[in-house]
């Protein structure tokens, strides 16, 4: 296809314009070959004519689609030439605010002048790891392309950063460095990329400066190589410079700055460290002064100055060596304000007592006079003599001036090495990048030496891009099989042969330098005549003899020859070196000690060429010639690495925030080489498609029969019909290339098609919708006829209804007459019935009501007595039951004495013993005489507490009669009220004519008298109940504030106990972190330094996890020796941590404290009580138990002894008994010496077991009344004590008659304890009777009342307040039964359930004594015992050899495979065989196993969790143990809230001896680093794949297809067979959750998982859609949406839909439908804001910024549109972050589920090779 065919009707051109530099146009008519003109149509709608020119033809260039408008590369444009660039920038950066664009393999950046929130950490983590045409143009996307090639290509990397001053290169060199430092990790030292961060403060602050063009502009050129080692960790950097600009020390221009550091140093003057300086303001001084602007707006210099000093620090520059190079800075301001004075024309002076100069000298160390003297004077050598010559005023500030600058670029370069020692490692460097900072193209008014050495270097520079170009471009035609033509492009190379070859430009300079007169104007004449006619880059300026012209690639700059000479030479005054070498300062004589090293070095290298001849001032080198080596060694470097271009725009002169000049960036385009770049692209085939983007794109242009099965072949066969022309493509290996155009002309062949169809479309819509309008009129029609006829018919069936209904009415109403006539009679009988039954019911029920007051009162009496007799009867069996058993005593006594004096012999062994039994006799009676005097005291005062009741009784009889006196009175009252109303009758009738009006006023005026007071009272009633209303409505108020309060301070609480879990487990990573460093630094250490004497290391991992917990847990003891450099920088940070974390702990304790003093707050006291009564009880019954069951054992021992008494007496009659010193004898003497002492130990017992339960008794009463007196101080007397008398010990040497004496004053106090509560019973029982007496006598009166009021009232008044009277006090009396009743039910359920339990216990109680009391019986002497052998019952314990716990964590957490268990045995059978082992140890009491074990057991998790912590099964298998370990820990430690869910077998398992809730919080510590360490591995699986599934993958095929994406393709564009789709991240899911499962993990957890996972997928997915341009579509948010829902299933399937998963999602689910939604109108707006309530606001607008079409039917959004979403959401208090962390980890919370498994059943698999555990 021609191009003229192109430029038909509607077609858009660019005009070129001067304010513009282009402008749009429209063709309004179309164009023919030939035509002279061409009509067009600018954008604000003026025509005009453009004129071509007949010769060479050239028609203005046309304008791309408006859908490849704003691509990320320039090389996607189908037109590319300078108009479209500069317009695709434009709208980038104005309208989409995108300050990145590619360019083929340059990244285009445009300084916004404004901070832009795309540089933080979220978006490094979001470019690690992708491809470079991934994602939207960005620093960090080059900075990975670097990163990624070294790693892959093994070779070096180079990022060349260039432009102008003020466009931004020193900010993208720090931030392609910030991200090295960010994405790798130092292997050697752990803050080697803090440091190489911490370089570009000082650097900024020593040559950084503001210009007219930039406020941080710097003026120097720097080449910092990042090297890595084999992991592709930093190692270390160094830097090279390059061109300090020296003369920016003592001169700046208006409006400009010195550097930084000099007005850092005078802000910060107030400081007591810099007090000796003597500085002021920046004003004061002559070298800051004369730009007249001290002040950066928006910049803090003393602010600056603290990140210097910092820098400095961590750079490990001591402070000491701060204030020394702080001291030459000052010194040098000084030194510009000393004043030299003008003697005459070659003469001048400087007066001694100058204040400037005697501070410069102090600081510098030098004598005043001397420099003085030397400053207004200079030597001038000779063959044979020396001479002083003094200089002029000029000269004199010309020296001092180069003085300063030399000083000043002397510490610049002192600095910089000193930066490099501090970044060098001692770790091997493999490979390294290199970040070159460089000055771009620079032009101005007057161009001097700095400019033409800029520009020199970047002529350089242009010429290597122009090679590297040129190379890739060949490289792919190549790789594609190509035919390769050569393209032609611009070669400097003859300008720089001007510059530098021989009898260049700098050739020509050096040589006029050497010249003993040369000048500027003799050096401009040799330029004039050597190169002006030789070379065609060099140019003379017509009005001007001391300047010259080159022509540079990127313009023609005008170099003034004045002061080349005297820049090329830096020459400076020997003799003030001299005096500055004497000085006594240490950093200046080691500064000019390092210059005097380089010259003498330069004087050798001279002397070796052959040159020795030459003095000294030959053999220095310019700084032409130095300028050159070191830009051919940048180049050398360059060349040997992988270069990758930034090219840095300056938009504006201004400074203006996102305002882009057209003039000035078409400048800097066409300086930095784009332009050349987009010429060499264009010459060839710059648009290139795979043959799957083209088939995506292009199918709408094939027919269904040329759709083949090769996609090849298929796109060849479609081209080759669409494009005659075969020189317009190339077809490759894997790609199509399209010349220039090609792309803009498919897209319309397209764009027709789709349009072609659209018509079709609507042709097709629009007939569908004329039949279906017709079709519904025809409808309506038919329907309207329907409806009449209906009409017609309802209302003839109407007029039949009433008719029907007038005659229904008639009969009804007659029918109702008759019924209502009827009604009225009936009603009539039944009323009258009603008052006759009524009156007979009254006179039954009054008789009723009599008699069952007479029985209730029986029924009391009767009560009483029976309960009197039953107590009578009752205290008599209980007196006939002691008596018995008195006499049963007695005769037991009688029998042991018998028993006694059967056993005379045995006597003699206990000689004393009758008198202390005597004794004790004596004393026992005592006692039984002091217990009988208190019963007789007890007896006297019940007789008193009985005739007291007799009494009573009698009154209460008394009472009683009279209230059936009144009764029987209150029945006759029916009887004269009856009578009283007849003749009140009577007496009516009689008087009735006479009394009338009397008696009608009486009762009128009674009448409203009592309707008053009624009124009143109820007005008082009523205002009584308002009140009382509000103040319940008052009390509810406050209630109700106080509950919010709560609720509020509740709610406060619970997020501040969130926040502080969150943070408690962040420091937990991090302190993981800081120990994984730890670790790398010993292996680094023990791998340099394997053998170290007297220094013995244990188990890294043992070590650092023993030291951990030991801490933990409070100990001082350290676990292993660290070195003097672990004490120094780790354990500093380790205390911090630690001390942190224990403050966290203490917070989150008294949050805890305060949540539980508010629940507990009113059940203290009453939990205490009932403790200590259930504990007394408890052990009361406990002991009784033992006292019983030693008591049963005395007797067995007793029927022992009988039994062999009687075997040694009645076996054999006949054989004589053993005779004394026999074996058999002694044999007996010794089992009878045991039974002697055994019973007397059992005694002592029994008697210690009696005391101890009257002490509990007595403590059991303690609380109680009964108690109050008791003294509970009854502690086992020592028999040492002194108090004690002699006279107990000799009658009791063992103690035994005293604690039998303690017993019987206890059982005294407690039977006067009894008594006392006996009295007290009885008191409240007559408070009873007497209240009962009381209310009776209130009945009678209220009756008496009662009666006294009816008489007076009328007989129907009488009878209803009567009957009232009766139902109140009836219903009062029901109310009391029936919570009488309900009492009386509560304490019977209660007396079942205690009668169940004493049942069960009797039960248990006869099992063990049958069992007992079943004894083997011997029938004689020699016959063997059988012993059954009961089975084993397990205690649920593994007993272990001190010192297997190696062999045991070995075998259970080291070799174990966590397969193999999760599928063959129990989950968590680790912990549970840990947990059986900790009791063992517990068990026996021994602490060191119990920490040994537990210590063990966290460092060897944590060692396989460190070895293999990417195995994700591992992890989650390790995570389930140690949370069942961990729960095993608090279910067995006894707490009385756990035991009530275990089993009566769990709580018997207890630990008894140690309390070990600290290890529970050091498991559960160990458990969250293990969950995020679970969190990092599915993160690792998830990554690669989430931004493929869910943006990339097209599970919805759609006709939109792929839009050009230019030379930085996308990695992911076709869908291929390994294509990662949503069923593959499904899968991925299916398999975190069941391994989770399997190793049965808490269900709460894996939610709490599956929500981490959830969020994760939101925060990287929704991070690559604000970062990619090209996903932000309407039909990506539908992909989106898709997919998503796809999710939702996944949960929905498991039962998740409530585990907060869902709700992260939101974000991302809005955004998608941001992208469908429309987006014009002012409605649209607010139904963004209302709609995206997860979103924040700087992510909807970059979303709708990003917005792009895909076809052409779409818009983009339009500024005012997002204008308005801006004012809409300003009120929005948000956070300004535009990226979702998705590093975040939410705070996860471990709740304690109890295990079910019983220990006991628990088995050890013999595969596991546990056989040295023990079961017990």
């Amino acid at each position: 296809m021609a191009d003229s065919e192109l430029y038909s009707k509607y077609a858009r051109v660019w005009l070129p314009d001067a304010a513009e530099v282009w402008k749009s146009a429209e063709l309004i008519k179309d164009y023919t070959p030939g035509d002279l003109t061409l009509t067009l149509q600018l954008e604000d709608g003026t025509e005009l004519e453009h004129k071509i020119d007949p010769k060479t033809n050239n028609l203005p260039p046309l304008r791309n689609p408006n859908i490849l408008v704003g691509e990320n590369d320039l090389t996607a444009l189908s037109y590319l030439h300078e108009p479209a660039v500069l317009h695709n920038l434009k709208v980038r950066f104005i309208d989409s605010k995108l300050i990145y664009t590619y360019c083929g393999i340059v990244l285009v950046a445009i300084n916004p002048y404004e901070s832009v929130p795309i540089y933080e950490a979220d978006i490094i983590n979001a470019y690690s790891g992708q491809n470079m045409g991934d994602m939207d143009p960005h620093i960090f996307a080059v900075a990975e392309e670097a990163y990624k090639q070294m790693a892959r290509d093994e070779r070096n990397q180079s990022i060349i950063v260039s432009g102008e001053s003020g466009a931004g290169k020193t900010v993208s060199a720090k931030y392609a460095m910030r991200y090295f430092a960010t994405v790798s990790f130092s292997s050697s030292e752990a803050n080697i990329e803090d440091r190489v961060l911490a370089s570009s403060p000082i650097m900024e602050a020593l040559g950084n400066a503001k210009t007219t063009r930039n406020d941080n502009s710097s003026r120097f050129g720097k080449y910092i190589e990042i090297g890595f080692d084999k992991k592709l960790s930093i190692t270390g950097a160094n830097m090279r410079t390059y061109l300090l600009e020296k003369s920016r020390v003592v001169f700046q221009a208006h409006g400009e700055r010195n550097y930084h550091v000099f007005y850092q140093l005078c802000a910060s003057s107030h400081l007591p460290e810099f007090k000796a300086f003597k500085l002021g303001c920046a004003e004061d001084f002559h070298y800051t002064n004369q730009g007249q602007s001290p002040v950066i707006d928006g910049v803090d210099d003393a602010k600056e100055m603290c990140n210097t000093r910092k820098a400095f620090s961590l750079l490990g520059i001591s402070e000491a060596d701060q204030m020394a190079i702080y001291q030459i800075l000052a010194a040098i301001l000084h030194l510009s304000n000393v004043e030299v004075k003008d003697q005459s024309a070659d003469r001048s002076s400087i007066m001694p007592d100058n204040a400037h100069l005697m501070v410069f000298c102090d600081l510098m160390g030098v004598p005043c006079e001397e420099m003085a003297h030397w400053l207004c004077h200079r030597t001038l050598k000779t063959t044979t003599e020396t001479y002083v010559k003094t200089v002029s005023k000029m000269s004199a500030v010309n020296g001092r001036d180069a003085l300063a600058k030399h000083i000043y670029a002397t510490l610049f370069s002192r600095i910089v090495a000193s930066i490099n020692r501090a970044l060098k490692s001692a770790a091997k460097q493999r490979s390294f990048i290199g970040v070159l900072d460089i000055y771009g193209f620079e032009t101005f008014d007057i161009n001097s030496f700095e400019q033409f050495c800029i520009n020199y270097a970047n002529e350089k520079l242009q010429q290597q891009f122009n090679l590297h170009v040129f190379k890739l471009e060949q490289e792919e035609y190549m790789k594609e099989g190509i035919p390769w033509t050569l393209i032609d492009f611009y070669d400097n190379q003859p300008c720089i042969n001007l510059i530098e070859a021989k009898l260049g430009v700098l050739d020509l300079l050096d040589e006029e330098c050497r010249m003993p007169k040369g000048s500027d104007d003799t050096w401009a004449q040799k330029l004039y005549n050597t190169l002006q006619k030789q070379n065609a880059h060099f140019e003379k300026p017509r009005l001007s003899n001391r300047a010259f012209i080159i022509h540079h690639f990127a313009d023609k700059v005008e170099y003034q020859c004045e002061g080349f000479l005297e820049k090329n030479k830096d020459t400076v005054n020997q003799d003030q070196i001299n005096v500055l070498r004497k000085s006594k300062f240490d950093l200046l004589l080691t500064l000019f000690e390092d210059d005097e090293k380089a010259t003498s070095s330069a004087k050798k290298r001279t002397g070796v060429s052959g040159r020795s001849g030459q003095s000294q001032k030959d053999t220095k080198k310019t700084v032409g010639l130095q300028f050159r080596q070191s830009l051919h060694l940048l180049m050398e470097t360059l060349n040997a690495t992988t270069p990758h271009y930034v090219r840095c725009i300056k938009p504006n002169d201004h400074k203006t925030s996102f305002t882009l000049d057209p003039v000035r960036a078409v400048q800097q385009l066409r300086a930095c080489g784009i332009l050349e770049t987009i010429r060499i692209s264009a010459a060839g085939f710059p648009s290139r498609w795979t043959y799957q983007e083209f088939f995506s794109r292009y199918r709408v242009l094939m027919k269904q029969k040329d759709v083949l099965p090769d996609r090849k072949q298929t796109c060849k066969n479609v081209l080759e019909k669409l494009v005659k022309d075969q020189d317009l493509y190339q077809f490759g290996k894997n790609k199509i290339f399209f010349r220039a155009g090609q792309v803009a002309y498919l897209e319309k062949l397209r764009s027709d098609k789709l349009r072609e169809a659209c018509v079709r479309i609507q042709k097709t819509i629009r007939c569908w919708v004329a039949r279906k309008k017709y079709l519904r009129m025809r409808e309506s029609a038919v329907t309207i006829q329907r409806l009449v006829r209906g009409h017609q018919a309802r209302c003839y069936v109407k007029f039949l209804r009433r008719t029907r209904a007038a005659i229904a009415i008639q009969r009804m109403v007659r029918m109702w007459l008759a019924k209502r006539r009827y009604q009225r009679q009936r009603s009539a009988a039944i009323a009258i019935q009603c008052y006759l039954r009524a009156y007979m019911a009254k006179k039954q029920y009054y008789k009723l009501m009599f008699e069952q007051k007479a029985v209730v009162i029986q029924k009391w009496v009767r009560g009483w007595l029976v309960r009197r007799h039953y107590r009578r009867t009752l205290a008599a069996i209980i007196l006939l039951q002691s008596c018995v058993r008195r006499m049963r005593a007695k005769m037991d006594l009688k029998k042991l004495k018998v028993d006694a004096r059967s056993v005379e012999h045995f006597k003699k062994l206990n000689i004393g013993m009758e008198n202390k039994i005597m004794q004790l006799q004596h004393k026992l009676n005592e006692q039984h005489k002091e217990n009988r005097e208190l019963s007789e005291r007890l007896n006297s005062v019940e007789k008193s507490k009985a005739l007291e009741r007799e009494r009573y009784r009698r009154e209460t009889e008394n009472l009683h009669r009279s209230e059936q006196d009144s009764r029987a009175k209150a029945e006759k009252v029916p009887s004269l009220l009856e009578q009283l109303s007849f003749l009140q009758h009577e007496l009516e009738k009689t008087r009735r004519e006479k009394d009338n009006l009397e008696e009608q006023k009486k009762d009128y005026i009674e009448q409203t008298q009592q309707v008053v007071e009624e009124l009143n009272r109820k007005n008082s009633f009523l205002n009584s109940e308002k009140d009382q209303l509000n103040k319940q409505i008052l009390e509810q108020a406050q209630n109700l504030t106080e509950i919010k309060s709560n609720v509020e301070i509740t709610k406060q609480m619970e997020k501040d106990l969130n926040e502080e879990r969150s943070r408690y487990q962040s420091l937990l990573s991090e302190h993981l972190h800081l120990e994984e460093h730890r670790d790398l630094r010993e292996e680094m250490d023990l791998s340099i330094s394997p053998s170290k004497p007297g220094h013995n290391r244990k188990d890294s991992i043992f070590s650092n996890n023993s030291s951990e917990f030991t801490q933990s847990l409070g100990s001082e003891d350290d676990s292993s020796i660290q070195t003097e450099d672990e004490s120094q920088v780790d354990l500093s940070v380790l205390l911090k941590l630690q001390r942190r974390v224990k403050e966290l702990e203490l917070d989150k304790q008294s949050l805890w404290q305060q949540l539980d003093n508010r629940e507990e707050a009113q059940q203290e006291k009453a939990k205490e009580v009932e403790t200590q009564r259930t504990v007394g009880r408890a052990e009361l019954d406990l002991e009784t138990l033992k006292r019983q069951e030693l008591e049963s054992e005395n007797k067995k021992l007793k029927q022992d002894l009988n039994e062999l008494r009687k075997s040694l007496t009645n076996e054999d009659k006949e054989a004589l008994p053993p005779a004394p010193g026999s074996m058999p004898y002694n044999i007996l003497l010794d089992q009878l010496s045991s039974s002697n002492e055994e019973l007397e130990m059992r005694k002592e017992e029994v008697l210690l077991l009696r005391s101890h339960m009257v002490r509990q008794e007595a403590l059991k009463h303690k609380d109680s009344a009964l108690g109050e007196g008791v003294n509970l101080d009854l502690e086992t007397p020592s028999f040492q004590d002194v108090g004690r008398s002699t006279e107990i010990h000799t009658l009791n040497e063992d103690g035994e008659l005293w604690l039998a004496y303690e017993g019987l004053k206890e059982t005294n106090r407690l039977l006067e304890f009894q008594m006392q509560e006996q009295k007290r019973t009885h008191s409240d029982k007559y408070r009873k009777l007497t209240e009962a007496v009381n209310k009776l006598k209130a009945e009678r009166e209220q009756q008496q009342k009662v009666l006294s009021q009816t008489l007076l009232l009328p007989e129907d008044a009488r009878i209803d307040a009567i009957l009232k009277h009766e139902i109140t006090k009836l219903t009062n009396d029901n109310l009391g039964l029936m919570e009488h009743q309900e009492n009386q039910d509560k304490i019977i359920r209660k007396l079942k359930k205690q009668l169940k339990m004493y049942i069960k216990k009797v039960q248990d109680f006869e099992v063990v004594a049958q069992q007992k009391n079943n004894p083997s019986l011997m029938n004689t002497r020699g016959r063997a015992v059988n012993i059954t052998r009961k089975e084993k019952e397990y205690q649920g314990m593994l007993e272990y050899r001190e010192g297997d716990e190696g062999r045991l964590l070995k075998n259970m957490v080291t070799d174990l495979k966590p397969r193999g268990v999760a599928v063959s045995f129990i989950p968590g059978l680790p912990s549970y065989i840990i947990f059986m082992c900790l009791r063992y140890a517990d068990n026996v009491n021994d602490d060191q196993r119990v920490s040994n074990l537990l210590n063990s057991t966290i460092s060897s998790i944590k060692g396989v969790i460190k070895r293999r912590g990417g195995d994700l099964e591992v992890v989650s298998f390790w995570l389930a143990n140690t949370c069942r370990l961990m729960h095993c820990l608090k279910q067995y430690s006894g707490d009385e809230e756990v035991m009530k869910n275990n089993t009566a077998k769990q709580n018997e398992q207890c630990l008894t001896n140690f309390e070990l809730s600290e290890y529970q919080q050091v498991f559960g510590d160990l458990a969250i680093q293990i969950y995020r360490q679970l969190i990092k591995c599915m993160e690792e699986v998830l990554q690669p794949i989430i931004v493929s599934s869910m943006l990339e993958h097209e599970t919805i095929q759609s006709v939109l297809g792929a839009k050009p994406t230019g030379l930085r393709k996308r990695s992911t564009t076709t869908p291929e067979e390994d294509t990662v789709t949503v069923d593959i991240l499904l899968q991925r899911l299916g398999l975190f959750y069941t391994t989770m499962s399997q190793h049965e993990i808490g269900s709460e957890l894996i939610e709490q998982v599956v929500r981490q996972q959830f969020y994760i997928i939101c925060a990287v997915t929704l991070n690559h859609l604000l970062l990619r341009k090209d996903m932000c579509s309407w039909s990506k948010g539908l992909q989106i949406r898709y997919n998503v829902w796809q999710l939702e299933e996944w949960l929905a399937e498991r039962g998740l839909q409530d585990c907060g998963a869902k709700e992260t999602l939101e974000p991302l689910v809005q955004a998608a439908q941001l992208l469908q939604i429309k987006k014009k109108t002012e409605e649209d707006a607010k139904a963004i804001c209302t709609m995206c309530t997860a979103l924040t606001t700087a992510q909807i607008v970059k979303v709708l910024t990003l917005y792009t079409p895909v076809i052409e039917f779409e818009e983009r959004v339009s500024m005012a549109f997002i204008t308005m979403i801006k004012n809409l959401l300003s009120g929005r208090v948000e956070s300004s972050t535009l990226m979702m962390d998705s590093k975040k980890i939410f705070s996860v919370t471990i709740p304690f589920t109890p295990s079910s498994v019983a220990l006991e059943t628990i088995q050890i698999p013999a595969s596991l090779n546990l056989a040295f555990l023990k079961r017990i």
